[in-house]
């Protein structure tokens, strides 16, 4: 039963990979000559409205244009080490892992050749056309990773996840979406989105997917890089027992992830001498190699190569392509690093040293088996010339080391965003540097990548199935970038549909000839990458769910303002000094944690201001615009909303300036709100007369939001003065009001936050039951707490525990 299927299936992928070899070169030129045009002339206009917003938070694409060209110099220096290590340690591995099956040596090279035909092809397509060509020019405002293909897509299509969000940030700088016409595919697919809900949420598994694959590269780079750099010392000392190796390569892991406290910018400078020097090492041993054993090797470079090994391997050697994708392990790091460097620098790193270094060292290296069949599972470490063994060695150690660093730092960043969305438990980001602000560092996950690095290289000891396990993850990883591309292209760049597809086509079918040839290396450990993906979109999935429950909970059980107003003289309420920053995530309305406060002590601050933490669908918000200020009810109440605005790349974590900069903004709007009132009413006295003036009423009109039960919300930029009644009113004294919010910071400032627990409803389901009180609760009490977040004093903390029904 087995030969048969097997048949089938090389009768089959035969004709279906033969065909597909010989349009890629149709679509390729196809694409970029139908890309080139209309992308130069895209990002051609872009360039001439830079914006000055974000100079503050480091490089982006709008500040490019300012930076010097030593600074860009530097930045591709850095980059090399940080960015790239992964990429250029894969020869390490490449070969070894293709020919781990029953992928035999023949003695006419077609195989050797083959597999250098399909390395080559797929570092060009997919890590020169694909992401520095293309991807690179897709970013958010400088950020680069699946989550800002994701957030383009929900600004642009209203696709965005988050629940409390609010027209007036699409005012934000960094929120402002490029003026071009709509067409009729773009707003198909827009159209289509808000249709159907359904697939709303299955776009953005399908990013939590590839989010989770990428995590799971933090966890197996480390480990293959520094094993099989540390396993060529066995060549040397055959006597050296294999415990000895893996207790140097877990003791070079504990080093590596001891060191990630320093930040990006110290490790880069460290790291940067060590892959220069390795890629340096790759093309001389690669030059020697090629003019030592075969200089004809030039001649695999043709896709003529690729067909001849399918058609004399079969099945079995589009399975070994699992091993061939080892050969652009890294290159999804290049654009998830993105916030760190600039696109400019790391496209200039990688095509003047990273891309021929590779290309010549894999050249030499298939030279050198052309002659030594024997050596295949220790090729590359044969390959290099005794004199050298040594230094080589030692350096190649070394990179291995630097070269986990990329999918590290890479990894940081994508559960910062995934923090800032809601889809992961609250964690301490530290930004390690003060120049350029998406370096950050993440204690928790920084030690949990090295006890799951341990934990995989201790369990495993084989640099093979690990390779299985690591193809898996970045072809997956790969399919969801050019499928997010693809949206992008349509909705956001406002591309034809037929570039669209011909991107599709070209990288999505290159890509789906690897997945399935990695999906049947699932038994020999591709089920690693698997099951770390599925458990932590589990955690995922379950943190932004319980978080939507409560959410909606909080909606359900807002207190309106006349409530409050009407509980006062029953409850006996007073009013304290001071200010009272009374925390929430409701957007509209008094948050049921506070009328649970009033209820059980009917006393609150002579100046309360309801805060609400959003999370925008962009990178950063600038200073200038984090804090939005409106009025909560009648004006002699003294309430206010604060809404403090956050990007997905923004530290969450407030200073000892928060407090003044939130007076500040208060007093501002007070005095703002005033003026434009007496300028409205001045203008009513010079329409209707001193005389007739005296008999209106001028009152100020608030704005009330949606789902709104009573409560006002008014904003300095919405006043409205209209004429109501014919009476005179008393002016309102400015500076009172102004004082009064002064001499309340004097007496000190409280911070009151909710300590909710989400229980699920008798009447729920197990599952859910078991969803919500066993695994949410866990890991809401293992998440760092909300008032160390925001470095809240303790001395000014007032909780308030409440159970959310959900």
């Amino acid at each position: 039963m087995y030969t048969t299927c097997q048949l089938t299936a090389a009768h089959f992928l035969h004709p279906l990979l033969s065909r597909s070899l010989f349009i890629f070169s149709f679509l390729g030129i196809f694409l970029f000559n139908r890309l080139s045009d209309s992308f130069s002339l895209y990002f051609s206009l872009r360039a001439m409205k830079p914006s000055a917003e974000f100079v503050e938070h480091g490089i982006s694409q709008e500040n490019l244009k300012r930076v010097s060209r030593t600074t860009m110099l530097k930045l591709a220096y850095q980059s090399l080490g940080v960015i790239y290590g992964d990429l250029s340690i894969s020869p390490l591995y490449v070969y070894k892992t293709t020919f781990s099956g029953k992928l035999s040596l023949q003695e006419n090279d077609e195989e050797i050749f083959g597999v250098l035909s399909f390395i080559f092809w797929t570092i060009t397509l997919i890590a020169l056309f694909k992401y520095i060509f293309i991807v690179l020019l897709a970013d958010d405002n400088g950020e680069g990773g699946n989550f800002a293909l994701y957030s383009l897509l929900c600004r642009h299509a209203g696709l965005s996840i988050l629940p409390n969000q609010q027209d007036a940030e699409k005012n934000l700088s960094s929120y402002l979406t490029e003026e071009s016409a709509e067409t009729w595919k773009s707003s198909a697919l827009k159209s289509f989105f808000k249709k159907h809900p359904r697939f709303r949420k299955g776009l953005f598994i399908f990013v939590l997917l590839g989010t989770c694959m990428a995590i799971g590269d933090g966890v197996l780079t480390p480990a293959i890089s520094v094993l099989s750099a540390v396993s060529g010392i066995k060549l040397k000392i055959a006597e050296l027992h294999e415990n000895y190796v893996i207790i140097t390569s877990c003791i070079i892991l504990v080093g590596l992830f001891s060191l990630q406290h320093h930040g990006t910018h110290r490790v880069a400078f460290m790291f940067a001498p060590v892959v220069i020097s390795w890629l340096l090492c790759l093309t001389g041993i690669g030059v020697y190699n090629i003019f030592r054993w075969n200089s004809h090797v030039y001649r695999a470079l043709s896709p003529i190569y690729m067909l001849k090994f399918l058609t004399s391997t079969r099945v079995e050697g589009w399975l070994s392509l699992g091993g061939v994708v080892l050969s652009i392990t890294g290159v999804e790091a290049m654009f998830a690093n993105l916030g760190h460097f600039s696109p400019l620098s790391i496209k200039m790193a990688f095509t003047f040293l990273v891309y021929p270094s590779l290309v010549l060292a894999y050249m030499g290296e298939a030279a050198y088996l052309s002659k030594h069949h024997e050596d295949i599972q220790r090729s590359f470490y044969k390959a290099i010339p005794e004199a050298v063994f040594w230094p080589v060695f030692i350096v190649a150690t070394f990179a291995a080391v630097v070269g986990s660093q990329a999918v590290i730092s890479a990894t940081f960043s994508i559960i910062s965003q995934c923090c800032a969305l809601n889809c992961f438990p609250h964690v301490r980001i530290i930004h390690t540097s003060s120049k350029i602000y998406g370096q950050i560092y993440i204690p928790e996950v920084n030690w949990l990548l090295m006890c799951l690095s341990l934990a995989v290289t201790i369990g495993l000891r084989d640099t093979n199935m690990m390779g299985h396990a690591y193809g898996l993850a970045v072809t997956t990883v790969m399919f969801v970038t050019t499928c997010l591309m693809a949206l992008v292209m349509i909705i956001v760049w406002k591309q034809k549909i037929i570039s669209a597809v011909s991107f599709l086509l070209l990288f999505g079918s290159l890509e789906l000839l690897y997945i399935p040839a990695c999906m049947f290396k699932v038994p020999e450990g591709a089920w690693i990458a698997l099951v770390m993906s599925y458990v932590f979109m589990a955690v995922m999935y379950v943190w932004h769910y319980g978080t939507m429950k409560k959410h909606q909970f909080e909606v359900e059980n807002k207190v309106s303002m006349n409530r409050i107003v009407s509980l006062g003289p029953s409850l006996g309420m007073v009013r304290v000094p001071g200010i009272g920053l009374v925390y929430s995530n409701l957007v509209t309305g008094i948050p049921a944690v506070f009328g649970h406060f009033v209820t059980n002590l009917p006393a609150f601050h002579q100046v309360l201001v309801f805060v609400c933490i959003k999370s925008v669908q962009v990178p950063y918000v600038s200073e200038k615009e984090q804090l939005l200020i409106g009025r909560v009810g009648p004006k002699e109440c003294g309430m206010y909303q604060c809404f403090l605005r956050y990007g997905y790349k923004d530290l969450q974590q407030e200073n000892y300036n928060f407090e003044n900069r939130l007076v500040s903004r208060l007093v501002q709007f007070v005095e703002t709100e005033e003026e434009s009132a007496s300028k409205a009413r001045a203008d009513c006295c010079a329409e209707f007369g001193n005389s007739d003036a005296e008999t209106f009423d001028f009152s100020v009109h608030s704005i009330t939001l949606p789902d709104q039960e009573g409560d006002s919300v008014k904003s300095a930029h919405d006043i409205q003065v209209m004429t109501s009644g014919i009476r005179h009113v008393e002016s309102f004294v400015l500076k009172d009001e102004s004082l009064h919010i002064l001499r309340a910071k004097e007496s000190g400032v409280t911070y009151v936050l909710g300590h909710s627990y989400a229980k699920a409803k008798k009447s729920s389901s197990i599952f859910k039951k078991f969803v919500i009180d066993a695994v949410y609760a866990f890991l809401s009490k293992n998440c760092r707490e909300p008032n160390i977040l925001m470095n809240v004093p303790p001395t000014s903390l007032l909780e308030v525990g409440m159970v959310y029904y959900v």
